[in-house]
């Protein structure tokens, strides 16, 4: 049977880079836009749509909650469809289709309804973005090399999610809504291309090429392991658990069948993971919030200087992302999760040190800032590494209870629904505890969350360890 001809640039368009840069900057423009929006929301209610000032923050909440709501109901159906589709391009440009009619209301919107139906179109994208991005992720580079590309597109995308509320706070105090938008579709477009011009490897093996690439894809893998004959130094599967331990030998009642993340979602292992992926974002929404108020409180900046920094805490997130998710590849995401959680406690305490002050007391906030920012690069890439070993150990030795592409986007619909719950209660818990009990002691509550997170990593991620 004759092959078509070749797509044009097909070995750049299906290459590892190119697929990981698509994913991240899909990624990247969700978190983004979903920053650079919230600062002018209050304005637009109230210039645009006339809501009273007694109003205007119960609507901001209303509207932080249609997004958050939507995201949440929508990844379960996103992942089912993705797992059940041969391709992954489609959904995943259909997300932006979605984000964009939503950039499109909120721009132009004169109606409470309007807006409220472009934040639910917003959660949608971010549903799906997460989901088939992942899932797509994983497909392009296996499991084996997950880890990395996951530190490098988490360490690229926290500057979106941190730096993009104070970039729309001075873009409209500085040039209006247009400046803000332009700035929206500029990021629409290059991201539109980017999906456009993907071919998943999958597709791309049909032209039977040689695509000179130096990761093989999760498919190429589960080739590989199953025509090498196992031996005492391979690797056991899962990181942690003998392949019969993954075996289910009990019959699962049909809704189970139905939807089978269900069963992986009983081990302990995923459960904490997910743990892992829900801190993280709680984490980083609560940087999000307090830096900028404490920036103000201690040392009187504007808008644009607080936003500065966020460089402290970014760039070493940007560095250490891909250093850390080559440990996790290397080592299992146990002694990233446990070490970067354990860091974040005295990290975030020290927090309380600086004071209202000039130069010396801003360095030293910025000294203490990028120490967080270490922790945070520490623990970029172990949730998903660990969730993503735990689904490959039941779907390599269950192929016929889980189908033959496997539950991967159903596992990741369930972390994009905890990421999503994680950014929408960082802001919540941050802004109610400065509130009540100060900057200093907010954090203190926030370092004993993580220490939790970090004793819960010990005992479950990997597996028991020989400790216990």
């Amino acid at each position: 049977m004759s092959v078509s001809k070749p797509p044009i640039f097909l070995k750049f368009r299906s290459s590892t880079k190119f697929i990981i840069s698509t994913v991240g900057i899909g990624l990247f423009t969700d978190l983004f836009l979903y920053g650079l929006i919230v600062p002018i929301l209050p304005f637009i209610l109230q210039d645009r749509v006339s809501v009273p000032s007694s109003q205007i923050q119960s609507y901001t909440s209303a509207l932080l909650a249609a997004y958050a709501g939507a995201s949440v109901l929508s990844s379960p159906p996103a992942g089912i469809i993705a797992d059940r589709l041969s391709a992954r391009q489609l959904p995943f440009l259909l997300g932006l289709v979605a984000l964009l009619a939503a950039t499109v209301m909120l721009h132009l919107g004169q109606t409470i309804v309007v807006l409220i139906i472009a934040r639910v179109l917003q959660g949608v994208s971010a549903a799906v973005v997460w989901t088939i991005g992942l899932a797509l992720l994983l497909d392009t580079v296996g499991a084996e090399n997950l880890g990395v590309a996951i530190g490098s597109i988490f360490g690229f995308i926290s500057i979106g999610e941190l730096a993009a509320p104070v970039l729309g706070g001075v873009l409209y105090d500085k040039a209006g809504y247009g400046a803000v938008f332009s700035i929206a579709y500029a990021l629409l477009g290059i991201d539109f291309i980017m999906r456009f011009l993907i071919i998943e490897k999958k597709t791309a093996k049909k032209y039977k090429v040689d695509l000179e690439d130096d990761t093989s894809s999760r498919a190429e893998q589960d080739e590989e392991s199953q025509d090498q004959e196992p031996n005492e130094e391979d690797p056991l599967i899962g990181n942690g658990k003998q392949e019969s331990e993954w075996k289910i030998t009990s019959d699962p009642p049909n809704w189970v069948r139905k939807l089978p993340i269900l069963y992986c979602l009983s081990n302990p292992r995923l459960i904490v993971a997910q743990l892992v992926a829900f801190m993280q974002a709680t984490l980083l929404s609560t940087f999000d919030a307090t830096i900028p108020t404490e920036a103000k409180s201690l040392f009187g900046f504007d808008s644009l200087k607080a936003g500065l920094l966020f460089a402290p805490l970014v760039v070493p997130y940007l560095i250490g992302g891909p250093i850390a998710g080559k440990l996790v590849d290397k080592y299992g995401p146990k002694p990233a999760a446990v070490l970067g959680f354990a860091w974040e406690v005295p990290a975030l305490i020290l927090l309380r040190i600086p004071q209202a002050g000039g130069t010396k007391q801003i360095f030293v906030f910025c000294i203490v800032v990028a120490l967080n920012g270490v922790g945070l690069a520490a623990i970029g890439s172990p949730s998903i590494v660990e969730a993503s070993y735990v689904c490959e150990g039941y779907f390599k030795n269950n192929k016929e209870f889980f189908g033959g592409e496997g539950p991967y986007a159903q596992l990741y619909a369930i972390n994009s629904m905890v990421f999503s719950a994680g950014l929408t209660l960082g802001p919540l818990l941050a802004g109610s505890l400065r509130d009540s009990i100060g900057y200093g002691n907010m954090n203190a509550v926030v370092a004993a969350m993580c220490l939790v997170v970090s004793v819960l990593s010990y005992v479950f991620l990997g597996g028991k360890p020989k400790l216990l």
